[in-house]
C-alpha cells in the first residue's frame, strides 16, 4: 500500500497549450467537437470514456465510465445503455446528469451538466443492430446492476441467449436496452497550466434555450 506522503507528493506540472476567448468557438458543442477531433487525431486511449454521475432518490450520487457514442443535432450527447440498470433507473426517476471528459495526453478535461432524455427508438435499434452479435447477445443476457450467483450464472443466461436467437442476425432490440441524450445547459473546458493557474471557460444557457451560450472565465 503506498504511503501517504508518497501520494501527497506526486503532481505533473501542466504546459502543453493555453485557453483563451478568442481560442473558442461560440457554440459550446462545436467547441466539444472540436477538442473530441484533437483527441482523436492524437490516437488517445478510449477518447470517447467519459465519466457519468447520475443521482439517487435520496440524494446519493453514484458514477461510472460510459462511452460516447454520438452528439445528434448537434446539441446532445448520446451514449447507451441498459434502462433497467442503476444509472437507467436514476435517470428516470431523476433527469438530470454530470459527465466529465479527461485526456490527460492533451492535459484537457470537459465538464457537461444538463437534462437527460431517452433516444428516439428507431436510433437505439439501428445501433443495437449494428453492434457485435456477442455485445447483442450480452445486452439480452445481463440483468445489468442486479445480483448474480456467479460467473457460471451469467454464462448461463448467455447461451441461453444464443439457443434463443439461434439463426437470428442481427438480433432484435432488447426492451430495457437503448439510448439517452444528455442535452447540455453547462459545458466547461479546463485547459491545464503551470502553477496550477489553469485556464477554465464555461458555457451556459437556460434548459430548452436555443441560441447563443454565454461564456465567462472562471478562476482555477
Amino acid at each position: 500500500m503506498p504511503d501517504d506522503q508518497r501520494l501527497a507528493d506526486l503532481r505533473k506540472t501542466y504546459a502543453q497549450r493555453r485557453l483563451s476567448r478568442a481560442d473558442v468557438r461560440p457554440d459550446a458543442v462545436a467547441q466539444f467537437r472540436a477538442w473530441l477531433d484533437e483527441a482523436l487525431a492524437a490516437q488517445l486511449d478510449e477518447p470517447t470514456a467519459f465519466t457519468l454521475s447520475t443521482v439517487a432518490a435520496g440524494g446519493q450520487p453514484s458514477s461510472r465510465v460510459v462511452l460516447l457514442k454520438g452528439l445528434p443535432d448537434d446539441a446532445g450527447f448520446l451514449f447507451y445503455t441498459n434502462y433497467a440498470s442503476r444509472k437507467g433507473r436514476e435517470l428516470a426517476a431523476q433527469p438530470l446528469a454530470a459527465l466529465n471528459f479527461f485526456w490527460p495526453g492533451l492535459e484537457r478535461q470537459v465538464r457537461v451538466e444538463g437534462r437527460v432524455e431517452r433516444a428516439p427508438e428507431a436510433l437505439s435499434t439501428a445501433y443495437f443492430q449494428s453492434r457485435p452479435r456477442g455485445s447483442q447477445l450480452g445486452a439480452w443476457a445481463s440483468p445489468q446492476s442486479q445480483p448474480i450467483e456467479g460467473r457460471a450464472a451469467l454464462e448461463a443466461r448467455e447461451a441461453a441467449a444464443e439457443a434463443q436467437f439461434t439463426g437470428q442476425d442481427p438480433l432484435p432490440r432488447p426492451p430495457h436496452w437503448g439510448g439517452f441524450v444528455v442535452r447540455p445547459t453547462l459545458i466547461e473546458f479546463w485547459q491545464g497550466r503551470p502553477s496550477r493557474l489553469h485556464d477554465r471557460l464555461e458555457y451556459t444557457r437556460a434548459a430548452g434555450a436555443a441560441g447563443a451560450w454565454a461564456i465567462r472565465r472562471l478562476a482555477p
